[in-house]
């Protein structure tokens, strides 16, 4: 049995730290409200030690804002390998500091079920030596200890007055989180890391 839920915040702008925040206890108060009903009638009674963490540590948040894609009058500001461009699918984005909350484990997650679904992928990661803006993914995965990937589609003139995007990625978007939406949980089931169940090999 799986759960799918989709979440709307408020406040991410301005830091996220509200009652309707992706920074208040509103996505564990769910969560826990979930874990316990569901599991009321079954083996793991209601209040059963571990269930809701057991729960928390078999899902899987998909961040989703947007990504700088790759600017024509300034494209010595991205690293050379790592050019998002309009069309090329949703970019999964990286950074060292954790302002983004992607790891290997949930970039793998994101990409294998982008594959599968025969969608393309692009990867960003800011230059080390340049700032780094943030999204709620490290909040959220902070908060619950969930896995957590940061993506977004490629976007040019972010906050700007003039943000623009391509139309094709917003099929792209629709289609990658409809096929996580399907095929997580089988994927994550085949799932090996570091020898626990957990690493797919092909």
């Amino acid at each position: 049995m799986g759960v799918r839920m989709m979440v709307h915040y408020d406040h991410e702008e301005v830091g996220s730290d509200s009652a309707q925040g992706a920074g208040s206890s509103m996505t564990e108060d769910a969560m826990r409200r979930i874990t316990t009903s569901l599991s009321a009638g079954m083996a793991a009674g209601p209040g059963e030690e571990g269930v809701e963490e057991r729960a928390r540590r078999k899902s899987f948040v998909v961040s989703a804002d947007m990504a700088h894609a790759v600017h024509p009058n300034y494209a010595d500001k991205h690293e050379p390998g790592h050019k998002p461009k309009f069309g090329a699918g949703v970019v999964v984005k990286h950074n060292a500091n954790q302002r983004y909350a992607t790891d290997a484990v949930s970039s793998y997650l994101f990409k294998e079920i982008g594959e599968r679904a025969g969608l393309p992928v692009q990867e960003f990661v800011v230059r080390s030596d340049l700032g780094c803006g943030s999204t709620i993914g490290p909040t959220l995965s902070t908060n619950t200890g969930i896995r957590t990937v940061d993506v977004g589609a490629a976007q040019l003139s972010m906050h700007s007055v003039r943000e623009m995007c391509g139309a094709k990625d917003v099929e792209h978007a629709v289609k990658h989180f409809t096929a996580v939406y399907e095929g997580f949980t089988a994927l994550d089931a085949t799932l090996m890391v570091d020898g626990a169940i957990g690493n797919q090999c092909r």
